[in-house]
């Protein structure tokens, strides 16, 4: 059984696979006309269960328009029609779907909601997003930096803000793929403990510099992510506000990074919050490209997933 669970629970020669296998069918995809199906149509006669707990736009579409590409079917269903975990046990449901689909996509809420579906499941799960991880983004993101850089082992990346989910993902991807992490932000919102020691166990320990324009001297990559959630009540996010102020990605602050450097935001973005239109919109950012990636990413995501 093949999931896709997390960045550090795949082996770093099977995501460089993924990668280069993305990059592979994208740009087989794009010698085509538009609106074509794709040539090999590798879910053809599949069916994949897309289960989101949790909102999503780039998620659904993605995921939903790769699974269509290959040929295959899906089905997508919201927590509040399943009531995940609150009626039929979370295990129940994961034997139950195996019996009717080959692949199971879910986002969802709590980690462990993810791995008791997978424990339970006999076909592969993958992780569209959990509260801890977002390991199917920073796929995106490595193959969008690549795409205009070239290799990113190396490289000097710098997060700008909460140490969150996807910055979660971003300090496994650096232990697998061998690159630099600047984490900037407040001590309030640093990371978990755990990530920090796998990155470090993996001989790439991750710098936490609290001056935002000195930790983005010598960047090729500066990231940021939303402030708040919109589950988050207005006083969680009047606070987070006075805490990351300091941290916005300005033209200001993209002039101390490297001239060639590359600007990522995983969106949705509240603009001219944790970023500006002026940076967003800018030079240096590959937003709409690393959007565009989540869909050839996943989609070599289930290929690997389905040994396919």
């Amino acid at each position: 059984m093949t999931h896709f669970l997390d960045i550090h629970k795949t082996e770093a020669d099977q995501l460089r696979g993924i990668i280069d296998n993305a990059r592979a069918m994208k740009i087989a995809r794009n010698d085509r006309p538009k609106g074509m199906p794709d040539d090999d149509q590798p879910l053809a006669g599949r069916m994949v269960a897309l289960i989101f707990e949790k909102p999503s736009t780039r998620t659904r579409v993605s995921f939903d328009v790769g699974v269509r590409q290959m040929g295959g079917q899906t089905m997508v269903l919201s927590g509040s029609e399943m009531q995940l975990g609150h009626g039929e046990t979370i295990a129940d449901t994961a034997r139950v779907l195996s019996r009717y689909v080959d692949l199971i996509m879910i986002r969802t809420f709590e980690e462990a909601t993810l791995l008791e579906m997978a424990e339970h499941a006999t076909v592969p799960v993958i992780n569209g997003l959990t509260n801890r991880t977002h390991p199917c983004q920073i796929m995106a993101d490595i193959m969008t930096f690549e795409e205009h850089r070239g290799p990113i082992a190396g490289r000097k990346v710098v997060w700008s803000g909460d140490g969150n989910n996807v910055f979660a993902s971003f300090a496994h991807a650096a232990g697998q793929f061998g690159f630099d992490l600047t984490f900037t932000g407040p001590k309030t919102l640093d990371p978990e403990p755990e990530w920090m020691e796998y990155a470090a166990a993996m001989g790439r320990p991750i710098t936490i510099e609290r001056d935002p324009y000195k930790a983005v001297e010598g960047a090729d990559l500066v990231v940021t992510d939303t402030w708040v959630s919109m589950h988050d009540p207005q006083s969680a996010k009047e606070r987070r506000h006075n805490q990351l102020r300091g941290y916005q990605v300005n033209s200001d602050l993209m002039s101390r990074a490297k001239p060639d450097s590359l600007f990522m935001h995983c969106l949705p973005a509240h603009r001219d919050d944790e970023a500006t239109s002026e940076v967003m919109d800018g030079p240096h950012s590959v937003i709409f490209d690393e959007a565009e990636n989540r869909l050839h990413a996943q989609k070599a995501i289930m290929r690997h997933c389905l040994g396919l």
